[in-house]
């Protein structure tokens, strides 16, 4: 199997032990899941599907951030208590992965399970050196990590843009380089906040995903991932911080998914330009919005529109008529294994259909169920 790996920049042999540890970043619930969302998550179950067809056990950690300023802003907003508000929207997400066809994952913590590991953390990372208190927060101190930029690659100015972006807050005064960026920050009188060493608080952005992969798969991760717009500043941030305070590499192997974009721009909540898993089930069989995503390349942008939900409708069924057999298994393995070319299994699967072969075998292998009733999927 070769993969794409973001920090070399270039498709790499991927060849991991027998069991695979693997971390991708998961939801803020403040919202509903949109497609853009699903895209990431597909990507990462087909991947998982092929490593186990290929024999290895794969555990796949994905994080909960219950506690953030996105999440506390929204809960601020409409008056509920924070983890109600993460509650509901943890329930309608695992609803959608579930009926979309998705593996579960091997663990799902949530950032607030993970205060003791945090604090812990950050105490590692100050005891190397990596790390300093000011103004009731501690900073990350990014001069002390030669490496900080190497993942994503771009220069300060980048970076400082994106920072800015991204809510990084490079003005703030406390911080001795703007690209420092918090480890623990004071909470807000109405924000819920935990004890520490440096005044009471809560976590900052990039900390609960370190701290959780250390706690659930360990120092060394074979494979991190996510969407493209977290390679920096969260991704960056996610190595500094963990490889200062093991000593160790973070990731061997770092895999993104492409922006999916509506209207000519990025999905995005902050955008509002979304297209709801939840709202596309209530007219279409859960198989057909799967079979849209897969059959787009996880590496390249691409547009959602009004043709998606008819052409992945048309293409489950023909799948679907075509019924059960292995046809097409051995292309689809192949592609799958050419940086997860999801876009020429679909393809092969599709001539396959054409000649009337049963592709169930290799349907199986994208996740998508051609011999289980369509009522299943339905909500």
């Amino acid at each position: 199997m070769r993969l794409y790996d973001t920090a070399k920049g270039e498709v790499v042999p991927f060849t991991p032990c027998e069991v695979v540890t693997m971390y991708t970043c998961g939801i803020t619930p403040y919202d509903a899941t949109h497609i853009g969302h699903a895209a990431v998550y597909i990507t990462y179950d087909v991947l998982q599907r092929r490593l186990r067809d290929r024999g290895h056990e794969t555990r796949c950690v994905r994080n909960i951030t219950d506690v953030d300023d996105s999440i506390l802003q929204k809960a601020r907003e409409i008056g509920v208590h924070y983890l109600d508000l993460a509650a509901a929207e943890v329930a309608k997400f695992d609803d959608d992965m579930e009926a979309l066809g998705q593996l579960p994952v091997w663990s799902e913590p949530r950032a607030t399970s993970a205060i003791p590991d945090i604090r812990g953390f950050i105490g590692m990372v100050i005891d190397q050196g990596h790390a300093y208190a000011a103004g009731g927060a501690v900073y990350f101190d990014v001069s002390s990590s030669p490496r900080f930029g190497s993942l994503s690659g771009f220069d300060r100015d980048e970076m400082l843009r994106l920072a800015a972006e991204r809510g990084g807050n490079p003005d703030d005064p406390n911080k001795r380089d703007p690209l420092d960026f918090i480890l623990w920050q004071p909470s807000a009188d109405d924000e819920p906040a935990w004890d520490s060493l440096w005044g009471p608080g809560r976590p900052g952005w990039h900390i609960e995903c370190s701290a959780l992969a250390l706690r659930e798969l360990g120092t060394t991760i074979d494979l991190h991932g996510g969407g493209a717009d977290l390679i920096f500043p969260h991704h960056e941030c996610e190595a500094a911080q963990s490889e200062a305070a093991t000593g160790e590499p973070f990731v061997r192997h770092w895999m993104h998914q492409a922006m999916v974009r509506m209207d000519g721009e990025k999905m995005s909540k902050s955008l509002g330009n979304l297209a709801f898993v939840s709202e596309l089930r209530k007219h279409h069989d859960a198989r057909a919005i799967r079979l849209a995503v897969v059959s787009h390349h996880y590496r390249h942008e691409w547009e959602w529109d009004d043709t998606a939900m008819p052409e992945g409708e048309a293409r489950l069924a023909r799948w679907v008529d075509a019924g059960e057999g292995d046809a097409a298994l051995s292309e689809v393995r192949a592609a799958l294994d050419d940086d997860l070319d999801t876009p020429t299994a679909v393809a092969a699967i599709d001539a396959a259909a054409r000649r009337g072969e049963g592709v169930s075998a290799a349907a199986s292998l994208l996740g998508v169920d051609v011999l289980g009733p369509t009522a299943s999927h339905l909500p």
